[in-house]
């Protein structure tokens, strides 16, 4: 994560400081480099830094310390905002990318969300809290026309059965559920929804 949302830099910016070709920086600084200033995102293929940290190194005074401790205004990447989601990472960009989650933004070609954003979409789910649904208690109001109106996934289901042709629904299912999460029934059901709908 991006702690704090503080400024950032990446290994071309960092051989530009260094006045030297990126080629030249990775292979004969970039290990030292990287033994001392550890990656915001560990596994990632993106090498993304703490701009002060990385400034530090090039200046030859001792890196600073990150700050500890969660903030609202950290940045995490699909596979720790899919941590505190719960969910998998390729659901979080799937969420992003059909608007059930906020799109957040880029930072080097890496996609990232505030911590908040994340947190409120966990507390506060589609369909709780303000105007979601009908009052604790109550027995009249609006009902949803089915289980999964409102759905994200259900227009992922649609898609994939427009695209799908003669490929067996269950098949089908198994592949969103590993590409997205969430077990092969409930994408059955999704895609019986789906189905059905597509036929009004």
């Amino acid at each position: 994560m991006i702690p704090r949302n503080r400024p950032v830099t990446n290994e071309s910016d960092i051989a530009r400081q260094a006045d030297a070709p990126i080629a030249t920086w990775r292979r004969r600084d970039a290990p030292a480099f990287r033994q001392r200033v550890a990656s915001l995102f560990p596994g990632s293929r993106i090498l993304i830094y703490d701009l002060a940290q990385a400034h530090a190194y090039l200046e030859g005074r001792p890196i600073p310390a990150l700050p500890a401790g969660e903030h609202p205004d950290d940045l995490l990447n699909d596979e720790e905002a899919a941590a505190v989601l719960g969910i998998t990472a390729s659901t979080v960009r799937a969420y992003a990318a059909q608007g059930y989650l906020a799109a957040g933004t880029t930072v080097y070609s890496l996609r990232v969300w505030p911590r908040s954003d994340i947190e409120e979409r966990r507390n506060n789910p589609p369909g709780q809290g303000k105007g979601g649904g009908r009052p604790a208690g109550t027995k009249n109001g609006p009902r949803k026309a089915h289980a999964y109106e409102g759905d994200p996934r259900l227009h992922t289901a649609a898609m994939s059965l427009s695209a799908a042709g003669d490929t067996p629904r269950q098949r089908i299912a198994a592949d969103l559920a590993h590409q997205h999460g969430g077990s092969v029934r409930t994408w059955e059901r999704l895609l019986t929804q789906a189905s059905r709908q597509g036929q009004n």
